[in-house]
């Protein structure tokens, strides 16, 4: 599981809000469908670092 260091890092890319709401959304449901802690796109809102 990220650090909340991490998750903080990832959420002030510079990108619009809802893209970012999007990709956590995204990231956080492609975790939860394959039970794994990182989605596979490390930098991203919602995944890990």
């Amino acid at each position: 599981m990220p650090d909340i260091k991490s998750w903080f890092n990832n959420m002030s890319a510079p990108m619009p809000w809802h893209r970012k709401i999007r990709l956590l959304l995204r990231n956080f449901y492609t975790k939860i469908r394959y039970r794994q802690d990182c989605c596979g796109h490390p930098g991203e809102p919602g995944c890990c670092e």
